[in-house]
């Protein structure tokens, strides 16, 4: 349960073997506990191409034998997606196992890295020969599992596929190869809920208005069976607001961001925190990992309880306390029954209001507030307003 680290934001797309061991060997520097690593988009030779560029990587297996023994446990980005007019295009286009338009050639596909064909995964063929290219990377590397990318159902439309499929079940059957590996992460899901599947919220933008959606776009995830879910990367997916000298940077959005996290199912940072914060706002980091580690222990039985039950770990107040006059709150949650948050989603913040339901409830700071009333509480930076119900 310890923090998550994506590349992406350091890296984008340069991704290379020496940043990304200075990448892993800082986050322990900087006294963060090594966990899951996940190595973004760019790793590989090409689209389709799954093995480590040979001129960025120029000894990948001492790279992930070396990440390995610091403890973490390393997922790579890859996608359905085939870069044409290369080998592997040709070898699978002669194989039949790629998407077709309407004239029964390869689609080429625009997306957001420019125009692709796809594998055609209803295909069996096109299947075992995707999974084939998995089960390399895990069996040569000790690749721990996938971050499972391009997906979307937008990119379905109007192709033709071996099993006919629909946009949306194309999507879920690019979702289910997660399930065949110890770790997976997705964007996109089509009726997979109650699956041992991490999706995570879609990107969010270094803004407060897009750290004040974390609360419930998290609550509707769970809401319809999405549990075991990331809210995207703190501080936001949006590498360009990280930039030296970025006018939009906002310490305090990562600080707060952080906080949400802490007390989510996971918590993800692509972004260095070391880089870009001063030693207060770092400190704050810190403690908000520090509370995720007291509250892991419920977390994790919480996770275990929703395996089996399909209940969300993350609750909303109207799901907890039905019928009270909750179900328009959105800027507080529950973890399971008992331990209430109220996190800081706007800047500046020095106190706020928070509901508390009925009953007896110890805050953070230790007093003993009477529920079934609306109490103001002061706010610090390093403070997250956290309730746990005492009767």
């Amino acid at each position: 349960m310890a923090p998550q680290f994506n590349t992406w934001i350091e890296l984008v797309y340069n991704q290379n073997q020496k940043d990304i061991l200075n990448y892993a060997n800082n986050i322990i520097l900087n006294g963060f506990e090594p966990g899951v690593l996940m190595i973004d988009d760019n790793w590989q030779e090409n689209y389709g191409k799954l093995d480590f560029h040979p001129g960025r990587f120029p000894d990948p297996k001492v790279m992930m034998d070396s990440l390995n023994n610091m403890g973490f446990k390393v997922l790579l980005w890859v996608c359905p997606h085939i870069s044409p007019d290369n080998d592997i295009y040709r070898f699978l286009e002669a194989e039949e196992v790629l998407l077709k338009d309407e004239t029964g050639r390869p689609a080429m596909i625009r997306w957001w890295n420019g125009v692709s064909a796809f594998i055609d995964l209803s295909n069996p063929k096109g299947m075992k020969w995707f999974k084939n290219q998995l089960d390399y990377l895990q069996d040569t590397y000790g690749v721990a599992g996938f971050k499972l990318d391009g997906g979307d159902p937008e990119f379905y439309e109007n192709v033709e596929s071996y099993g006919n499929l629909t946009a949306v079940e194309h999507t879920e059957l690019f979702a289910k190869i997660g399930l065949d590996y110890p770790l997976n992460e997705y964007s996109r899901n089509w009726k997979n809920a109650g699956l041992p599947i991490v999706n995570r919220l879609r990107d969010k933008l270094h803004t407060w208005e897009d750290i004040r959606l974390l609360i419930p776009d998290m609550l509707l995830q769970g809401i319809v069976g999405y549990n075991f879910t990331m809210p995207d990367m703190i501080g936001g997916g949006s590498f360009g607001s990280f930039l030296p000298g970025a006018e939009e940077f906002d310490a305090e959005i990562v600080i707060r961001s952080a906080q949400i996290h802490a007390l989510m199912p996971m918590m993800q940072f692509s972004l260095a925190p070391w880089r870009v914060l001063n030693e207060e706002q770092l400190k704050a980091v810190k403690k908000a990992i520090e509370v995720r580690e007291k509250y892991t222990p419920v977390i994790l039985a919480l996770a275990k309880e929703s395996a089996k039950t399909g209940e969300p770990i993350v609750r909303s107040m109207e799901y907890v306390f039905p019928h009270k006059g909750y179900a328009a709150i959105n800027d507080q949650f529950l973890l399971g029954n008992n331990i209430l948050v109220a996190p800081i989603i706007k800047k500046g913040v020095t106190e706020r209001s928070v509901v508390l339901p009925y009953g007896k409830w110890k805050s953070w700071q230790g007093k003993v507030y009477k529920g079934a009333q609306i109490i103001v509480v002061k706010i610090g930076l390093n403070d997250i307003p956290i309730f746990e119900l005492i009767n």
